[in-house]
């Protein structure tokens, strides 16, 4: 891959990354430990992910577990959980912290759905954009450098198969992500 364009291509996979870490905290009905890396627990007084400061496990498909190192850490646990927006109530039993999953109606899964989508569609314009980008890149290059313009050409051409190649895994992954939420 030519060094001018390979920065451009790298963004691609970066945006395509950020969106599977996205669909990996929308809950599809089942207990998945993803739901909570976003959130973070004041832990003396610095904000560390759930995941630093317990053990999270899943006993059942629709329970998660998070068995604090230390006792005192429950209720800073359990408010977290309540200020983020995962919509679960925990239960504390004085050692672990639960959380259970109901099952998704027909309605919230309709709902995750169009998120899923909505974040699709973020992804594909970002992937856009840094194709416009790259191919603004590669108009100054050919202008200002002695570059041929059939050099060019190939590189918008590398650009475009790019673009057209992080897009189709956006939308596979899109309905697979849907599948899985709408699959009872």
């Amino acid at each position: 891959m030519d060094e001018r364009i390979k920065v451009y291509v790298e963004k691609m996979g970066k945006s395509f990354a950020s969106m599977m870490e996205d669909f990996g905290t929308i809950r599809a009905g089942r207990a998945n430990p993803k739901v909570l890396n976003k959130i973070m627990v004041d832990y003396y007084g610095a904000p560390t992910p759930i995941q630093q400061v317990g053990n999270v496990t899943v006993p059942e498909p629709r329970i998660i577990q998070i068995q604090p190192w230390e006792a005192s850490m429950l209720k800073p646990i359990e408010r977290a959980i309540n200020m983020s927006e995962l919509g679960i109530n925990p239960t504390n039993d004085g050692k672990v912290v639960r959380l259970v999953f109901p099952e998704l109606n027909e309605e919230r899964r309709k709902d995750l759905s169009k998120e899923v989508r909505k974040k699709g569609e973020g992804a594909k314009v970002a992937v856009r954009n840094i194709r416009r980008d790259a191919n603004d890149f590669l108009k100054k290059l050919g202008k200002n450098s002695d570059v041929s313009e059939d050099e060019i050409k190939d590189l918008e051409d590398v650009i475009q198969k790019e673009t057209d190649k992080h897009i189709k895994e956006i939308d596979k992954a899109t309905e697979e992500k849907i599948k899985e939420i709408m699959t009872v």
